[in-house]
């Protein structure tokens, strides 16, 4: 989805110089998104009323980061989908699969709380994060594969998200199915596809924005981040702890199982590193929009954690693998 990912010539040939440069800004937005997040974090929680009163603005910033994203995509990144399609459906199998069912799977092991469990599952059945195809790129993985699985799993969220979540917790609290597809139509959809047909017929002003999107998401993600936490800022400190170890074992499960779901597809190596991060990177700002609008302020926190937690833990990841030669024999 960020363009920036894209400098990368197979042939060895020297890339394109802006688009080297994009990618060093996308490295360094992605290393300085996570201390962002934590001050959002804490101002949120230090300062709830200043930020609280901004819940019913987040739809309407998590649309501007899916336009940011909408304009990162070309019509080559789809036409990767109808090269590629066994390890694009497999990637998209694995992350509609792997994160909705252990986000269910932790919810009961954990014994969460109605309001935290529907929480850890909605964002098990989120679409792929907008940072993934980022670190499959810092990681040395399959960037066009991750760009694909990532568009697609984005694409059918307004269907799958919201049947998932009913399946999986419709026994914790009441799920509005309908209410989530015109949410996701509205907040995740339509401003991906206005993006897209920005990116097409308005090339050249887009080409000059390009480079700041990276920096764009990360700051009004990390306002979504602030406002999550300032609603549910006095619930924090009894149910931080649980928190975090359900995402920490959540985005863990996720990274490893997509590594595995393409060894076992028999992906060669570079895909299976784009596949570990499209499945355990999810998008946890539509689960917080999500959260907000159809359950209470604590179910959001999982989603609020998730985003801090996932792009250190993607960050860290990337960087090991980039350090591990490629294994060049398919499985």
């Amino acid at each position: 989805m960020l363009e920036a990912t894209k400098p990368q010539n197979s042939d060895g040939t020297p890339v394109n110089p802006a688009l080297e440069a994009e990618s060093k800004i996308a490295r360094i937005a992605v290393t300085v998104f996570p201390i962002l997040v934590v001050v959002a974090g804490i101002l949120g929680f230090l300062l709830p009323g200043l930020f609280k009163p901004m819940a019913p603005s987040v739809p309407y910033l998590l649309g501007i980061i899916m336009f940011c994203m909408g304009l990162t995509l070309t019509p080559p990144d789809f036409a990767a989908v109808a090269k590629r399609p066994w390890a694009v459906a497999l990637g998209i199998v694995a992350h509609y699969v792997i994160m909705p069912g252990a986000g269910w799977l932790i919810a009961g092991a954990l014994n969460l709380p109605p309001e935290l469990a529907v929480g850890v599952i909605l964002v098990g059945c989120a679409p792929s994060g907008t940072a993934s195809n980022v670190m499959a790129f810092l990681a040395k993985g399959d960037v066009a594969l991750s760009v694909a699985v990532a568009s697609v799993s984005t694409l059918i969220a307004p269907i799958v998200t919201p049947l998932l979540v009913l399946f999986l917790a419709g026994s914790y609290l009441q799920i509005d199915a309908a209410g989530m597809v015109l949410d996701i139509v509205k907040t995740v959809l339509l401003p991906v596809v206005a993006g897209l047909l920005a990116r097409v017929f308005l090339k050249k002003l887009v080409a000059k924005v390009l480079p700041a999107l990276p920096w764009a998401s990360a700051v009004v993600i990390s306002l979504i981040v602030a406002i999550v936490v300032a609603g549910s800022a006095n619930k924090i400190i009894d149910a931080g702890a649980i928190v975090f170890l359900a995402v920490v074992l959540h985005n863990g499960f996720g990274l490893g199982l997509g590594y595995l779901a393409g060894k076992l597809g028999r992906l060669d190596d570079k895909a299976r590193r784009a596949l570990a991060f499209e499945v355990g990177m999810q998008n946890s700002g539509l689960a917080a929009t999500l959260a907000t609008a159809h359950f209470t302020p604590l179910a959001a926190l999982p989603s609020a954690v998730f985003s801090l937690w996932h792009n250190i833990s993607g960050a860290i990841v990337a960087a090991w693998l980039a350090r591990r030669p490629l294994q060049d024999t398919q499985a």
